[in-house]
Order: structure tokens, then sequence, then C-alpha cells
């Protein structure tokens, strides 16, 4: 692995301004990259912390990239290995012909394995975001026993009668065509304008947008287009009922898990919430992030990282006391 920043490329650093008081301190900690493998597909991830301190592995959501935690990770990082990939098919990882759960499942358990963390006395963690938690999800009812734990992050959860109105007004950036390529815009600044948050929503953070969609984006003959493989929206028919069955998904996941949520959010809502424990949900925390919308890691970055560490470190006190 070679140590970088994750800053711009140097030859575009025109194109995003540099970062200015927290974010200048939070985006300049060190960090190192490096390429995992999973059945011949090259995973790109980041790496903060001390390999010797309990580990965590990141997810992002869809269309997203392993820069979304570029102002989380170096909190998570005082006291713990850090581990946050591209998803394949997304950011800077390499594509597949299919994208199936078990797969997901399966490229989660090769970067754990290939950057160490299943070497540590403490067993991972999975800290995952929107998309991401339905690969946490998939992987805790395969694998439990070899995490110590997964935290939810704003995964789409809604009440069964309140699906169909979400729907009707939220969609991804894309065409939602999985064999038609990528649009490739002339320069940066047309690619720029079509980036979009989905569910659409304001930020809190503005500089975080302007890192997201830059590193969205790549250089591409002809000007610029999207890094995602829009491969990627291929569904697979056997999980259509997904979104009905989320509650009882996040309920009935085996192991220890935690939900934190932004309270602003479309996709997670205090209603969300009710619903969990409706369920039987009351057996883990559900933590609200004030004035944050679903992509909390652009609202509130610090309140995000706070209530993640609040988490991590009443795990590790439970487990001292159960020692």
């Amino acid at each position: 692995m070679t140590a970088l920043h994750i800053q711009p490329i140097k030859d575009d650093n025109t194109l995003l301004p540099e970062p200015e008081g927290w974010l200048a301190w939070v985006l300049g900690q060190p960090v190192s990259r490096g390429t995992a493998t999973d059945r011949g597909c090259p995973i790109n991830y980041f790496e903060w912390g001390d390999p010797a301190n309990p580990p965590l592995i990141l997810l992002h959501g869809f269309l997203s990239h392993a820069g979304c935690f570029a102002a989380i990770g170096p909190y998570l990082a005082k006291d713990h290995h850090v581990i946050a990939y591209d998803l394949s098919g997304m950011g800077d990882s390499g594509t597949r012909e299919r994208y199936s759960d078990e797969t997901r499942v399966a490229e989660l358990m090769a970067v754990a394995r290939q950057t160490g963390l299943f070497d540590h006395k403490r067993k991972p963690v999975i800290i995952a975001h929107s998309y991401g938690g339905n690969v946490a999800i998939e992987t805790m009812q395969a694998h439990h026993s070899e995490f110590a734990g997964a935290i939810i992050c704003d995964l789409m959860a809604l009440r069964p009668e309140h699906l169909a109105r979400h729907f009707s007004g939220n969609r991804p950036p894309g065409s939602q065509d999985p064999d038609r390529p990528n649009k490739i815009y002339p320069d940066y600044e047309t690619a720029r304008g079509r980036y979009v948050l989905s569910p659409k929503q304001k930020v809190e953070e503005p500089y975080l947008l302007e890192y997201m969609a830059y590193h969205s984006m790549k250089r591409v003959d002809g000007g610029w287009s999207w890094k995602f493989d829009p491969g990627v929206f291929r569904r697979d028919t056997t999980r259509e009922d997904r979104w009905e069955r989320q509650g009882p998904r996040i309920v009935e996941a085996p192991g220890r898990k935690a939900v934190i949520y932004g309270q602003r959010s479309l996709l997670f809502t205090d209603d969300s919430a009710d619903y969990l424990r409706e369920l039987g949900g009351d057996d883990f925390p559900i933590i609200p992030v004030p004035n944050a919308r679903h992509h909390l890691m652009l609202d509130q970055p610090i309140a995000f990282a706070t209530a993640l560490l609040s988490v991590l470190e009443m795990w590790r006190a439970a487990d001292r006391t159960e020692q």
C-alpha cells in the first residue's frame, strides 16, 4: 500500500477548493490506500489507524463510494483500525457481470480477510450506510459469529404503507438501465451539474458535497462520466419484496446491532424507529442524529462520528464487564 492523503488529483486541484477549518484538519489526517481482490475483481479501499487497534469495516450506499467516510474515518481511527472500501461496480473498484447479495457478502469477507481485520483478537464491527446496510444484514445472516456487531446507518425501513409515496418521488441518478452506458459530459462543470444526492437534500457541510461529487466522476475520452457501472441497476428479482420486509430484516438479523439515523431523513424516520420497536426491536439502540438527513456524514459528520463512537464504546464496556 502507498500512503496518501484523500485529496483531489494534483493536476485537477483547481476543480475542488481547498478545505478550511476542521475539514482541513480531518481531510489531512494520514490515510493509506490499497487494493484487495475478490474472485479476480479489484476492490479499492482506504485505511486509517493502527492495525493493533480493534477493527472496523465501513460500507457506503448505492452509487456512492468510500470517500463518503473521509470526514468520519479519522475520528474513528483514534482507537480503531478502520477500513472503508468501494463496493464493486462503484467508486474505484472493478466491475462484475452480476452484483448478487452472495457476491456482496463474499466481497466484504475478502476485504476484511485481506486487510487483516480477522487477525485481531477483537472481532470486526461493520458500519454500513444505506444500501451498505443491506450488505451488512446479509453478512450477519451468513457470518454473524465472525463479527462483533453491525451498526446500520439510515437504511430505508419505512412501514409498508408508506413505501409507495416514497418511490413516487425519489429516483437515483443515471438512466437506471443496466445495459445503457453512462453519459459522457464535455467538461467537469457540466458533469457536476448533473450530480444529485438520492434522495435529494441540501447538506450542512457544502464542501463535503463537492468532495463527493468530484470523487464520483472520472475523466474519460470525450470528457467526464460517472464512475459507477450501470450494471449495478440489474435487479435480483428474488429480492423484489425486500423493501416491505426491511423492518423485520433489521430486527431479525442475528448478532449484536445498533441503528443510527438522521432525524430529518426521508428513508428512516422517527416513525421507522417506532415501527422497529413494535416489531420487537427493543433490545438494541436506535439513535437519531438531530438535524441530519439521510446522508448523515455530509450533514452532521461530527455528530454522526460521535454517535458511532458512543455505540462502539458501549459495546466495548459491555465486553469488559462480561470478561
